[in-house]
């Protein structure tokens, strides 16, 4: 069938035209978000808060991982890493990042673009306080990215680590920070019959606008 051929009303489009401009729109498409994210904590998942995060290095190549998200506010979507893992010194390189959030049994995706930043202090030691001491322990002992001789290594450094810090607080290291991921686009995805999926697509520029995409 040629494109000609579509009736009107049902013609493939790659993008319609915009149907809100506002400054509501941000805190739409954030209780947007929430919802998902609490239905998708409530269909058994192991992990719904972890999302796909793609950064470049100042080269422009790209790389991406598995992140578990830590907090989502009207500031953005937060998580915590290691200054020394690879996505960090990407992030140093070029503060940029996507994320991508896809709940299978929801059949729902949501993809996140902005430029990023790091919390206060305050906020990751707030944060840090809040994990097991386990978790804790493990930054410590995990130098992350760097090579390892094998597992056996990580297990002895976690144990040395427990010895050190045994009987008192285990502190942040301050190489353990927080990121944010300021959007600048937000875009749901939510899966329908004969692959004609919905795509809402909403962006800031002066200010935040929403249209409808064809997927």
């Amino acid at each position: 069938m040629s494109m000609g051929a579509f009736p009107k009303e049902t013609a493939p489009l790659e993008q319609t035209e915009v149907r809100r401009i506002g400054p509501d729109l941000y805190a739409e498409a954030l209780n947007r978000f929430r919802t998902l994210l609490e239905r998708a904590q409530r269909c058994g998942l192991p992990e719904p808060t972890a999302i796909t995060l793609a950064t470049t290095d100042g080269q422009g190549y790209p790389s991406d991982r598995t992140v578990l998200l830590k907090a989502v506010d009207e500031r953005g979507f937060v998580f915590y890493t290691s200054l020394a893992s690879r996505k960090a010194r990407q992030l140093a390189a070029n503060p940029q990042a996507a994320l991508c959030f896809f709940w299978q049994p929801l059949m729902e995706q949501v993809l996140v673009e902005g430029a990023v930043e790091q919390v206060s202090d305050e906020e990751a030691d707030a944060y840090w306080a809040s994990r097991p001491r386990t978790h804790q322990l493990g930054v410590w002992a995990s130098w992350q990215s760097s090579r390892l001789d094998g597992p056996r290594t990580l297990d002895l450094r976690w144990v040395e680590q427990a010895l050190r810090f045994l009987g008192q607080p285990v502190p942040r290291p301050a190489y353990w920070r927080g990121f944010r991921v300021v959007p600048h686009r937000i875009e749901f995805w939510k899966r329908r019959a004969a692959r004609l999926h919905e795509r809402v697509y909403e962006r800031h520029e002066a200010q935040w606008t929403k249209a409808w995409l064809a997927p």
